[in-house]
């Protein structure tokens, strides 16, 4: 039986991947290193900001240490805050699937992104309220397709007072739009619904259940998955 419902953010709810890539592209830009549109989402996608510049560095063969890793984040954090500004956009559908699950399962949101990036985004999308638990890329040590993010907010939800019964792995349905996120997910132990927003349904083939948004969706279809 499904008892919870965990987000992931970027790609799921909001349309902010093509912001980040703007970032990640000027942060870049000023140490002489590109990073075009296809490698971010071949390759690095998934990553959350600390884990991307060690990759990339690395694949890069360039020079780096922790203080510049700090450096890097720093100043990618600076320019995703100037690319958001008026391009804020909340996905088709997601508004009205929030609004019917959340009365009826407690959600969560499992993500890469920064912790104050992902309320703000909840805040203007007037989101916030159905979210009481939000795990991000500041509390955990480990980025998807490490399973820890949806394992904390597993956790978390488990100790709400809302929650009179335990909830197992087998019982959440996680929701992503990577394939690192579905390997995520299955690692811990979940169930998978995977949105075309970021790949191909080809290429989200592991996914219990596959759709182009969550525009539409009936959630007895998601409840039969259980």
């Amino acid at each position: 039986m499904l008892k919870a419902i965990i987000f992931d953010f970027d790609g799921v709810i909001a349309d902010t991947e093509p912001l980040h890539l703007k970032a990640f592209q000027l942060t870049l830009k000023e140490n002489g290193i590109e990073l075009s549109d296809e490698d971010y989402f071949e390759n690095y996608l998934a990553y959350d900001d600390k884990t991307l510049f060690k990759e990339l560095l690395k694949d890069r063969n360039y020079e780096h240490n922790e203080a510049q890793i700090s450096d890097f984040m720093n100043r990618k954090s600076e320019h995703f805050e100037n690319v958001l500004k008026g391009n804020i956009l909340v996905l088709e559908g997601v508004p009205e699937f929030i609004s019917e699950v959340s009365g009826k399962y407690p959600l969560a949101i499992g993500s890469g992104a920064i912790r104050s990036e992902i309320i703000d985004i909840l805040e203007s999308g007037g989101l916030r309220e159905h979210f009481e638990i939000i795990v991000s890329a500041d509390e955990v040590i480990n980025c998807k397709p490490d399973p820890e993010v949806f394992i904390e907010a597993l956790r978390r939800l488990n100790n709400l007072d809302s929650v009179s019964e335990k909830i197992s792995p087998q019982e959440c349905l996680v929701i992503e739009d990577s394939t690192s996120g579905i390997k995520a997910a299955h690692s811990a132990g979940m169930k998978c619904l995977a949105i075309t927003n970021s790949y191909a349904a080809e290429k989200l083939s592991e996914a219990e259940l596959i759709k182009q948004s969550l525009k539409g969706i009936y959630l007895e279809e998601i409840e039969d998955l259980f």
